[in-house]
Parts: C-alpha cells; structure tokens; sequence
C-alpha cells in the first residue's frame, strides 16, 4: 500500500483522475433522498486519499496551484458561454435582490466568525482563518497575515506572528472543507426546503429572461433543434394537366406555400434549383403544411412513397443579415423571392431578442434569421443575406482561438489590483474569465459568428470537467492541513463555528429573497452561491434545477461579497 501511496504522490495526474473516477460514481449514490452529486464526491474521495498517505506513510500531496488554477478558469469561461445570453436580463430582474444577499450572508458570516471566536476565548489569527475557510477564499488569509506583518494588527502578549499564522491556517483549513461539503448540499436542496421546485422555476427563470420570444437565442444550447414542426415532406406522381408544363419557379410564385424541393423522372434526381420544367408523370417532392397537403395534396396527383424522392435532409440555420440589399424589404416582399425557395423562417433575432413575425415585418442589418430547409437552400439564401451560414453541423469543431483570447483578455482583467489602505481590491481571474465567457455569448446572439462555434457538448464538458479537477487538486492539498489542525477541543469549536458560518447566513438570505423579493428559487440560489463565492455549490444548484440560468446573479452577488470579505477579513484580524 505504501507503494501505491508513493505512486500516486509521484504521479500526480493520475490522483487526480482516480479522485474522478471514485467521486463520480460515489456522488450518484443515493442515500435517501439525499446524494453528494459529483463534485462534493470528488472533494471528499482526494481529502480521504491525501489525509491517508499523511497519517499512514507520512506523505504530504502537493499538487502545484497552476493546475488548479487552468481547470478553475476552464470551468469559469465555459459557465460564461452558457449563463451570457441571459446574463444582462437577469441583472434587470434580479440584480438588487443578489447584491443584497451577498450583504446579509457576508454580513452575518462575518458577525459568526469574529463573534464566536471571542465567545470560546479562541486566539489571535482563528477569526481571520475562520472567515477564509468558512467563506472559502483564500485570498482572506493573504489580507490577515498582511494586516499583521505590517503593523496594524498587533501581536497580543505571550505570542509570536508565526504563531497567529498557524492559527490562521488551523482554523481555515478545519472550516474549509466542512463548508466546502456543507455549502454543496445546502445549495444542492435548498429551493426544495422552502417549498419549490428547483426544475420548474427553473424553466419559469430561462422563459422570463428569452423575453416575449419562445424560440433559444442564437449561440445557446438547442438552438438548432427542431421540434414540432407543422410541415412535412412529401411526394406526389403528377396528374394535374394544370400543372404540366410549367417550371418549378412558375409553380412557386403561384403557390409560395408549398415549394417543389426535387423532381424525379424515370428514377433520375433533377435539381428544383435549376427550373425544369414539370412533366406528367414525374414525381415532385414538396414541403407544406400537412393540414394543406391532406386537403389538396390530391390536386397534384395520388402520393407516392418514394424513398429517393422524400430523401431530403431538413435543417436548421442561424444567417446574421449583411446585406444592404435585403435590409429594408419585409417578409412579405422577401417571400416570393429566390431567397425564401423551400425555406420556412422560424424566427428573427434583433439585438438579442426575438421579435414578432408578421408579413410586414422588415428585415434589418443586423438582424439574426434562423430558417429550416434543405442545406441547397440555405446556402443559397446564406450568400443572399451576405454572411456565414451557422448549423449545427458548423458546431462540430469547436474554435481554440477565441476561447484563448478571451480568456486572456478575461485573466488579466481578474490580476488587475487597486490597493486601499492596504486592502488589494481585486475582481479575481476565476470571475474574469466568468465575464469574458459571458460576453463572448452575450455577442454571439447578437451574432451568431462572433467567437467561433463552440458545441454544446464540448462546453457542458469543459464546465464540467474544469471543476471537479479542481476540487480532486483542493482536496489533495488541503487535506495535510486539517490534520496538523487536529487537537484538543479547539478543533470542535473551529468545525462548529465555520460550519454554522458557512450556511446559516446562506439560509437567512434565502429566506429574506424568496419572502421579501418574491425571487424566483434557482436565481435566489445562484445569488446565495455568489455571496458564498462557492462555485462547486453554484454547480450543485446547476445539476439539481437542470439548467443554466442559476449562474445569471452569480457573478453579481460574488463580486460584491469577495472585496466584502477581504475588508472583514483585515478588520477582524485588528480586532483579535
């Protein structure tokens, strides 16, 4: 066993991968109506490998930060590409209700800590490890050890500044990983114990940030799915004297409703783009209105169920308009155009949003298409509008080049540091790589070729492979520190203090938005994450409502409790 320990010590990836393999099957486990989810599973499976190789073989894991750091930022910015296009609405809706319940719990957290560690007679330096491991930010011990080097927080008597660090760590290390756990199964049921359903609001939340339009905006997740769709593809021998002799573009002015798709005559394909003209006897296959085919499909001639004519693939395309030609005309002029042959327009998107569709609604530069037909067709109508055709088979490959540049662009911006009575204020690297994600979709509904394709799957991926290596790479390093932190009933005060720190004031929160705010239960949740600054907890609330939309107040709530924190912590160290 010592071999293997040692192993896993010297191999560190492969540590990281067995934590993943163990969590994510130990977190589906149900245990009543309770389970871990794969995140806290992860956490709790790498604190129980790193705390074993201590105490059995004396082995401290220590996995670098950088790994921590590109899994982190990985996560980050692919929560942005799903969370961006509902972003700025939710700051409409909900944004005043998550600033304040980021106050209450930093509030509230801070008044446990600094309270209760004066309450039990605890030392200098355990208040500021407890605000850092309860509140889980790190950067609070920074701040704490720096109020003491610096002299504005003095030793107390009998005590050194190394000492008031050990305590730092002590009581950080201890309330971390019980909050850490603790957050992720509160947040993961919390809407459920106030009486909602995280699923249904959560549809409630996603409805009301699409605005008045019911199709997803382009970039977003089902974006290309079809659904239910009126029409259908047939196929008729033709009869119809009327109808013999005439061309395929003939019979398409005359009936814009029902376009011929594909002329087959004796078994040989001729192209409805090339204008044939109809013969008796040929088979023509044509995408209508079922209801409009079953009443008049006859008028053509008996149908006919032939596989090379009904074999035509329908799909879905997002087309920005470009062209100045097109822009001005309405949907009624463009009907009966070349650009609309066997097409149907689903929707238009103006400035993110969708809008109503009439005849006399005019196309604008700018503005978003989305249409179904043939991939012939929408080509075609792709060049006429002037821009790149986006389907879903463009997402196929996703596009390394924007995601690293706004990620960097997104890092730098979360390095950037004002220092104020020698607090650093900071917006973070993991929550500037949150906002790049976030505009990057945010542009990308405005238009769908901004940032490259980027597939849902390899997003949902990234978003979820990115956190639970980072908690696999916490758990290895952190779990060394509880240990050394084990002893006497000091440790009994620092679990009961940072536990009770970590998830009152997020149930206090709660209880004040869902009451006084009236706010939806999965947005109240996403807020309360925020003010927690727990990501894995945003991505319990993410799993458990089976959506996205959680992570809109996120950012809000969580940037104002992170220099809320840092504050408290500096102060609380002067006051201990």
């Amino acid at each position: 066993m010592e071999g293997v320990f040692a192993f896993l010590d010297a191999q560190q990836w492969v540590f990281i991968l067995l934590a993943l393999a163990i969590g994510y099957p130990l977190g589906r486990l149900k245990f009543g109506p309770i389970s871990l989810g794969s995140t806290a599973s992860t956490l709790l499976v790498a604190v129980v490998i790193s705390m074993t190789a201590q105490i059995a073989f004396n082995m401290t894991y220590a996995i670098p930060g950088i790994v921590a750091t590109i899994f982190l930022s990985l996560f980050m910015y692919a929560l942005g590409l799903g969370v961006g296009p509902k972003f700025f609405a939710g700051l409409k809706s909900g944004g005043l209700a998550a600033i304040v319940c980021g106050v209450i719990i930093w509030a509230l957290n801070w008044v446990i800590c600094v309270g209760g560690a004066h309450l039990v007679g605890l030392e200098s330096g355990f208040a500021a490890g407890l605000i850092s491991g309860s509140y889980t930010i790190t950067a609070v011990l920074g701040v704490a050890e720096s109020a003491v080097q610096s002299g504005s927080a003095t030793v107390p008597p009998g005590m050194t500044a190394d000492e008031i660090g050990a305590n730092m760590a002590a009581g950080y290390a201890v309330s971390y990983i019980l909050s850490s756990v603790g957050i992720i199964l509160l947040m993961r049921y919390l809407p459920a114990m106030f009486g909602h359903d995280p699923v249904a609001d959560a549809k409630k939340a996603e409805d009301a940030f699409a605005g008045s339009g019911t199709h997803p905006l382009p970039g977003t997740p089902h974006a290309f799915l079809l659904g239910y769709m009126p029409f259908d593809i047939r196929a008729y021998k033709v009869d119809n004297e009327n109808l013999v002799g005439k061309s395929v573009n003939e019979l398409f002015e005359a009936h814009p409703q029902a376009p011929i798709l594909r002329v087959e005559r004796d078994g040989q394909v001729i192209d409805a783009l090339n204008n044939p003209t109809i013969l008796k006897g040929d088979i023509v296959t044509v995408r209508a209105d079922v209801h409009d085919m079953i009443l008049h499909g006859n008028e053509v001639g008996p149908e006919v169920d032939d596989p090379v004519a009904r074999d035509i693939t329908i799909e879905s395309a997002d087309i920005a308009v470009s062209s100045s030609e097109i822009a001005g005309k309405t949907i009624a002029e463009l009907a009966r155009t070349s650009l609309a042959y066997g097409l149907r327009l689903i929707a238009i998107f103006r400035a993110g949003q969708e809008i109503p569709i009439g005849p006399q609604t005019d196309i604008r530069v700018g503005d978003v298409v989305r249409l179904t037909g043939p991939d012939s067709c929408i080509e075609r109508a792709g060049k006429a509008l002037g821009s790149r055709v986006i389907t879903e088979q463009t997402l196929a490959t996703t596009e390394v080049m924007y995601m690293a540049i706004a990620m960097v662009v997104g890092f730098i911006a979360g390095t950037l540091s004002v220092t104020i009575a020698g607090i650093p204020f900071a917006l973070g690297t993991s929550a500037g790589c949150l906002l790049a994600g976030i505009i990057v979709a945010y542009l990308r509904s405005r238009n769908p070729q901004f940032g490259g394709p980027v597939s849902e799957g390899a997003r949902s991926f990234l978003q979820d492979i990115g956190l639970n290596v980072f908690v696999a790479v916490l758990g290895a390093n952190t779990g060394p520190k509880i240990i050394s932190a084990l002893g006497g009933d000091t440790v009994i005060w620092l679990a009961l203090i940072g536990t009770i720190a970590a998830l009152l004031p997020v149930v206090v929160a709660f209880f004040v938005a869902d009451k006084f705010f009236k706010l939806n239960s999965v947005i109240n949740a996403g807020a309360c994450a925020g003010g927690r600054n727990s990501t894995p907890s945003l991505n319990a609330v993410l799993e458990q409502s089976k959506s996205q939309v959680a992570a809109v107040p996120f950012p809000v709530s969580y940037a104002i409790t992170t220099v809320l924190a840092l504050v408290g912590g500096y102060i609380a160290q002067i006051l201990s």
